[in-house]
């Protein structure tokens, strides 16, 4: 279903439509006076939607890759009245995101992530604000264990939580998103400095709000909002989430409270206890860039990225091998023969197992989770003979990387041996790019790395994983993902059968 088909079934359209000829008129008046700069090439855009009638609602990302076969890797679409440049393919992809990492390193003004944040956080912020942020949450991460050895022992500790939650269901269906509550638990020790029981409120709250947020997001009218933010006042989406935003912003600004009540300089135990002790560290500085908006902002956004990615990715993997039950034998025959028994594989044996390595990474590869975050550009920036402006909108597009056909044998087939070489052994991919790359990249790459291998083996050396009884492989849905910020898998069943 295109965005255009969307917006005019919605019951105001006629003082949409009315309304926004008036904008347009003055736009295009307004464009036309401007000097026209070299952008790419791209289709022609129609007065007031722009390109909009060429994009999928469910998979835009594949839109952009029917379109990159006519207009080239680099091309310019129209989304509505906001010009955007999409890079394709890993070359492109690569050269801005690596090459020209400062050019193509800010964010533009998203609509509702401006509403959000207000410019603060890691993950839409710009300038001095961003950098700052970023620096400092990345070395947070690091003293609290990030990619560490202390950090691994904690997802092995929630592993056994985990294998026993699914236990209890005795080998009866149960939905794949019961898979998220290790991940996120991993995540909520890092920001709050404990985990959570599976049944207390707080949890099962977050848990609640952090999928309403993201399906949220992937809504058709929150979409439309993006682009036409002046018309906000006839959709509800926008006015939905940020109510559920506030409600996640009430638990941040509580555990806040209690760091400061509470902080202790030589046992700092959670991102939010650092975040607060940096706050008053630098209390005497006349711009404070820690302040409470940007600590909740902050602790915001890893709330949100830090627990969908990884958890969902672990929800796939699941699914994955559901469908093929052959890879699924195969990598408890490796783990079988690397891990003693009665003990967890931990993440330095994946060096050990190249066929379950590559299996995790073939999994990452072929959701294409995140299809893409935009960027924009930070300054005025001549890239492969075009001249883009400084701010113009950028997306590069992850999915037609982690799809290139000139870089992956059967990029739209779910096949392990694109990490394997002909004697089994596991070979790295440049256009492995999940979390994207340069400066913009994941800030926690290593701990999902280490997540996704330690559950993803412990799961599959404790049970196997079947359809319900009834099912088939052949009945598993891997084509229609259910468009959210990310990409996750349709609501299915699965079953757990303990292993002797």
């Amino acid at each position: 279903m295109s965005l255009l088909n969307i917006f005019l079934s919605y019951p105001a359209c006629i003082c949409f439509l009315c309304l926004l000829i008036f904008l347009a008129s003055l736009y295009f008046s307004a464009s036309s006076r401007k000097s026209t700069s070299k952008l790419p090439p791209g289709p022609t855009p129609l007065p007031i939607i722009g390109n909009l009638h060429l994009l999928d609602i469910k998979r835009q990302d594949k839109s952009l890759l029917k379109l990159a076969k006519k207009y080239g890797p680099v091309f310019t679409l129209h989304f509505g009245f906001q010009k955007v440049v999409v890079l394709t393919g890993y070359e492109a992809v690569r050269d801005a995101l690596v090459n020209f990492t400062e050019e193509f390193v800010d964010r533009p003004p998203i609509p509702i992530f401006e509403e959000i944040q207000r410019g603060n956080g890691v993950f839409f912020s710009t300038g001095e604000l961003w950098r700052t942020t970023r620096r400092f949450t990345m070395s947070s991460m690091r003293n609290l264990g990030m990619g560490k050895k202390l950090i691994e022992e904690r997802i092995i500790e929630e592993l056994s939580f985990l294998v026993q939650d699914i236990k209890s269901f005795e080998g009866k269906p149960f939905n794949l998103r019961t898979f998220n509550i290790a991940p996120t638990n991993i995540t909520f020790v890092l920001l709050f400095g404990e985990r959570f029981d599976y049944k207390d409120p707080i949890f099962i709250t977050l848990l609640k709000l952090i999928d309403e947020v993201m399906c949220l997001l992937g809504s058709p009218f929150l979409h439309l909002f993006n682009f036409y933010p002046f018309l906000g006042f006839f959709f509800n989406a926008h006015k939905i989430l940020l109510k559920k935003i506030e409600d996640v912003r009430v638990i941040i600004r509580n555990y806040i409270k209690t760091s400061k009540q509470y902080i202790n300089a030589n046992s700092l135990r959670s991102y939010t206890d650092a975040l607060v002790f940096k706050q008053q560290e630098d209390t005497s500085k006349k711009e404070n860039i820690f302040n409470d908006d940007n600590l909740i902002a902050s602790i915001l956004d890893l709330v949100m990225a830090g627990t969908e990615t990884t958890a969902t990715t672990l929800q796939w993997a699941v699914l994955l091998v559901m469908k093929y039950p052959t890879i699924q034998k195969k990598v408890q025959e490796e783990i079988g023969q690397v891990v003693k028994a009665g003990s967890w594989a931990t993440y330095e044996d994946r060096k050990n197992m190249p066929y379950t390595n590559a299996v995790i990474h073939e999994v990452q590869r072929f959701i294409t989770l995140l299809p893409h975050v935009p960027r924009c550009t930070s300054v005025d920036t001549h890239f492969r003979g075009y001249f883009l402006p400084k701010g113009t909108m950028v997306i590069p597009s992850l999915t037609s990387v982690l799809l290139d056909q000139n870089h992956w044998e059967t990029p739209h087939d779910f096949n392990p041996n694109h990490f394997l070489d002909a004697n089994g052994k596991f070979i790295k991919k440049e256009a492995f790019m999940p979390y994207s790359s340069g400066r913009r990249n994941c800030i926690g790459e290593s701990l999902a790395k280490m997540e996704l291998f330690v559950f993803f083996t412990g799961l599959l050396q404790t049970f196997t994983f079947q359809p319900p009884p009834g099912l088939t492989e052949m009945d598993l849905d891997l084509n229609v993902p259910k468009t959210t910020f990310t990409l996750r898998p349709q609501p299915q069943p699965t079953c757990a059968i303990p292993r002797e």
